[in-house]
């Protein structure tokens, strides 16, 4: 068996780890949670889960890869057969993950190729083929939704109703599959050379977008939201728990990436260290993103808030005899209660046409996920000048946020296959070609007018409930079943110290009752929400309305929880009727020597 290959240094590891980490979360999810949680605010208990339950569960998983120097499978069975469930679980969970995760490297790799355009295309409705105006569904919804769900996912009415496959974003998958499988196709070695730019021009595209972000109308409107804290938020349980949710998924643990990419350490290199600089760098980077997120929120906000006091102002002009310039944006609401005192009756016949122009509400509208990157944020360019300067260098941002991250995904797969004997005389190469072709081929589902529904079932069932459940098992194993002080034993022979207090105290008391604490959570809130549903979109009213799943998709949701959670009992059960069988084997066998005798 060939010799297990190692990063070419320590920089190349934490590059890997922050690429990995920080990824489309950090842009669509950290933000979202951020306005909903009373802006600011949020940052005080999603600082305390950092300390709490990121960096000590981040840092467990780095040691156990880097002690074992096997991928997920292997680590865990080495600490016992029973445990090889619990790596096959990470397994499956980033299997799933791999299946749906490169269907958005494919939308942004669509709404790149779009850009180049000399009006980007969701800037204003298409006309229709009587060429007597705009397509009816792109008026009643905006240019920037029509563009999203019909160009670019063209999505059908209901998940029970499917059509054929999106050859566009067909053709973007396979090209976000080809460019994953070049960067992962001699493993750690090509790995090793992808994150230098993968984990760092995200960040140049960020800093020139905050220059950008925060010299735009209105920008300051949106820092403002995000920094003026609503501490009664901190009263909401939903708070702490999002908190403590979004830095679990954030960081990637219980994925098996961490484990797999600290398996290709040297036994001696500092992971202590390094666990804490990924985990502020991802924790920093998250906050980064809002202000410049903000910012954006706070130009389309002002943009908006400003149309609807223009489209009030033209309505009193052309009501009442009034001269054009005496009415502007800025005294629009002074003349609306000047008018309506003057004028009564007139006022009263224009009232239901008056609009609600407010710009608080404005800001308070919490947009999350595909809505966010692909809808808010193409609304917000199209409004810039030079709109698509400034396409092009978002899109070519997510694309690396979600390559980045594919690469951890990828190789949570890979690692431990390549741990089995039976793989060790397969080419890498050959390996990587066959996962990345299956989940290819498996991931084209995501492509046709239904897939966008099978595509959040994925994104809200696949990972969730497992992940909690996988690191909840590595924890008490480490801390109970392995035992705290032959972990501590590792660790100081590994790093010649061993771990304070602060980690001790992290591993066998708080993580596991604030793991404990989610996993109820999740399971009561599964319980009491019903039916599970979806936004489907309606294209005779032009927006997204609420559905449920019917029976067949309840019992995907059912299976897809409980597929990678049922790993562990039975694989446990497995290896206990192996050793039984060998047990009765060697008792029959002895029973025969002794006739013979």
């Amino acid at each position: 068996m060939e010799k297990r290959p190692n990063w070419e240094n320590p920089i190349q590891f934490v590059l890997a780890c922050v690429s990995y980490a920080v990824g489309l979360g950090n842009v669509w999810r950290f933000p979202y949670l951020c306005q909903m949680h009373g802006g600011g605010g949020f940052l005080v208990p999603y600082l305390i889960m950092l300390v709490l339950e990121g960096i000590p569960l981040f840092y467990l998983e780095l040691a156990i890869g880097q002690k074992m120097s096997r991928g997920s499978i292997g680590a865990w069975t080495a600490i016992s057969p029973y445990l090889g469930g619990v790596g096959l679980a990470s397994v499956v969970t980033s299997l799933y993950l791999c299946l749906y995760y490169n269907i958005i490297n494919a939308w942004s790799f669509w709404y790149l190729f779009h850009s180049f355009q000399s009006v980007l295309p969701w800037a204003e409705c298409p006309i229709n083929s009587n060429r007597t105006g705009p397509i009816e569904e792109c008026e009643r919804a905006t240019p920037t939704q029509y563009f999203f769900f019909r160009e670019t996912l063209n999505i059908s009415p209901s998940i029970e109703e499917n059509g054929g496959i999106h050859t566009g974003q067909a053709l973007c998958l396979v090209l976000a599959w080809m460019i994953t499988y070049l960067f992962i196709v001699r493993g750690v070695k090509s790995t090793g050379k992808v994150v230098y730019f993968t984990a760092t021009f995200p960040y140049v595209v960020l800093f020139i977008y905050l220059i950008r972000g925060i010299t735009l109308h209105g920008a300051v409107n949106g820092v403002k939201y995000m920094f003026i804290p609503k501490m009664e938020q901190l009263a909401d349980p939903n708070t702490w728990i999002n908190a403590a949710t979004q830095i679990f998924f954030s960081l990637g643990l219980g994925f098996g990436s961490l484990i797999a990419f600290s398996s290709y350490n040297h036994y001696n290199n500092n992971f202590e260290r390094q666990a804490i600089i990924v985990s502020m760098i991802n924790s920093g980077t998250s906050i980064f993103a809002s202000i410049v997120t903000f910012a954006i929120y706070g130009f389309k906000a002002t943009v908006n808030y400003e149309s609807c006091l223009e489209r009030v102002r033209l309505l009193l002009l052309n009501t009442f005899n009034i001269a054009e310039d005496s009415i502007t944006i800025d005294n629009v609401f002074v003349w609306i209660d000047k008018l309506n005192s003057t004028y009564p009756v007139q006022f009263a016949e224009i009232e239901s046409q008056l609009e609600s122009c407010d710009l608080e509400s404005e800001l308070n509208t919490a947009v999350e996920g595909a809505g966010l990157a692909f809808i808010v944020y193409s609304e917000a360019i199209k409004n810039m000048p030079l709109p698509q300067l400034w396409s092009v260098l978002y899109f070519f941002m997510l694309l690396l946020l979600g390559m980045g991250s594919m690469l951890g995904n990828v190789t949570a797969i890979i690692t431990p296959l390549r741990d089995f004997k039976v793989m060790a005389n397969v080419s890498i190469e050959l390996l990587n070609g066959i996962v990345c072709l299956f989940c290819l081929l498996v991931g084209l589902g995501f492509t046709t007018t239904s897939g966008n529904y099978w595509f959040t079932i994925f994104n809200d069932y696949a990972a969730t409930f497992s992940l909690l459940f996988i690191v909840l098992i590595e924890v008490i194993t480490v801390s109970y079943i392995y035992g705290i002080r032959r972990f501590e034993k590792d660790i100081e022979d590994m790093l010649g110290h061993r771990p304070n207090w602060y980690w001790k105290i992290m591993w066998t008391i708080a993580s596991p009752l604030l793991l404990i604490l989610l996993f109820v959570t999740y399971i009561v809130n599964y319980i009491r929400g019903g039916t599970p549903t979806y936004q489907a979109w309606d294209k005779e009213l032009g927006k997204s309305v609420m559905m449920e799943y019917p029976l067949f998709g309840q019992i995907f949701i059912g299976l897809l929880l409980a597929s990678s959670v049922s790993c562990v009992p039975l694989t446990a059960l497995y290896v206990y009727c192996q050793k039984r069988k060998r047990g009765n084997h060697l008792k029959r066998q002895r029973a025969v020597s002794t006739v013979s005798t």
